[in-house]
């Protein structure tokens, strides 16, 4: 008896060692949370109270007015009708697909919020993710390959992190990126402590808030407000801040728009930083029962004219199952809305495609992508 007894309690080490690693693995992947020294200048910024970030407006939930379908929360584990029935296009990238020297002005849409920046002779990237975007693998997978990995991307100059969101950090990513010593970043109030937790040296993280601005060479770098929310657990919802960017080199202007609701503070952003030559904007996982979580189509090209842009990049879109709608119904609705919108100018590259404002023609290839 005593036998079959040993046997067994070996029997379950040897099973749960797996689920002991799994489990240790995703709360490594949660991140932290800001220290206390931290905590306490926060704690003199207009926008914190009672141990929380607020945006300006609160964002509703109406479970009611929900539209689409697609599996509900299941959609994040199983493909379903909305994913893409093929193959999409993508540009495979290595370390030397890109010039060195970096370009003036040059940028590489990796798929959803993920973007390489290439701005008077520095390299930027924009929330790297490039597997899944969850803390457990196989949740929130990628409906195809990212076009580069982590070990083939070129020297990165900085890394610039809008929110901690899984969809837009990602643990992987950062511990790749942390084992380049000339990589910094640059990330909302509060997101450093992930960072540093994931062995990221704390003289590499800079942590700005709304209206604060990073020199990086001849490029500042300015957060600005908008209205969205974080946390990597229900529990941590809005103990770091969220941003959107404004880039300013010597010529070009560009703006990130991270996850937004629309709101007065584009036109704002656009009065009181001019033009953009760039705009990448949030553009898809809207639905009415979550209206101020994500741009709806019309108001992507309304906070377009409200930034005065010169070109609108649409992002947040192609990769990942966040929405309840096809997973190419917010660019068709953008792409008609410009078409009879004379004055936006739409650039909607190849995931990995080298975009070169003013010289690079971009197509609507998902109309030949995606389906049977």
């Amino acid at each position: 008896m005593m036998k079959i007894l040993r046997i067994l309690i070996k029997i379950l080490l040897v099973l749960s060692i797996p689920a002991i690693v799994a489990a240790c693995q995703i709360i490594q992947t949660i991140g932290d949370m800001p220290e206390k020294e931290s905590v306490m200048r926060y704690e003199e910024l207009p926008y914190y109270r009672d141990g929380f970030f607020h945006a300006a407006e609160e964002l509703p939930f109406y479970p009611e007015r929900i539209t689409g379908s697609g599996g509900g929360r299941w959609r994040h584990v199983f493909n379903t009708a909305n994913a893409p029935k093929t193959t999409l296009p993508t540009v495979p990238l290595t370390a030397s697909s890109f010039t060195d020297p970096p370009a003036e002005l040059a940028f590489y849409w990796l798929g959803h919020s993920s973007l390489i920046i290439e701005l008077d002779g520095l390299r930027f990237m924009v929330d790297p993710v490039l597997s899944n975007a969850a803390p457990i693998p196989g949740i929130i997978r990628r409906y195809i390959d990212a076009p580069i990995q982590s070990k083939d991307l070129p020297h990165l100059d900085y890394v610039l992190i809008t929110h901690d969101h899984y969809d837009h950090l990602e643990y992987a990513a950062i511990r790749a990126l942390r084992k380049r010593p000339d990589t910094r970043f640059i990330v909302p109030y509060g997101v450093g402590a992930h960072l540093k937790k994931w062995g990221v040296p704390d003289e590499r993280i800079h942590e700005i808030g709304w209206s604060e601005t990073f020199q990086a060479g001849n490029v500042s770098i300015t957060s600005e407000e908008t209205i969205h929310y974080s946390g990597r657990t229900y529990g941590r919802r809005n103990t770091t801040l969220w941003t959107a960017y404004v880039m300013k080199g010597k010529e070009s202007s560009l703006f990130i728009s991270g996850d937004a609701g629309y709101s007065g503070h584009f036109k704002e952003i656009g009065e009181r930083h001019g033009s953009f030559r760039l705009a990448f904007l949030d553009s898809d996982a809207w639905n009415p029962g979550w209206p101020k979580t994500h741009l709806f189509p019309e108001e992507v090209i309304r906070a377009y004219h409200d930034l005065r842009a010169e070109t609108l990049v649409p992002v947040h879109w192609g990769v990942f199952a966040l929405g309840r709608h096809p997973w190419d119904e917010s660019i068709r609705m953008i792409r008609a809305l410009a078409d009879e919108d004379e004055n936006v100018n739409l650039l909607t590259p190849i995931m990995g495609e080298k975009v070169i404002p003013g010289e690079t023609l971009t197509a609507d290839w998902w109309e030949s992508s995606g389906r049977d």
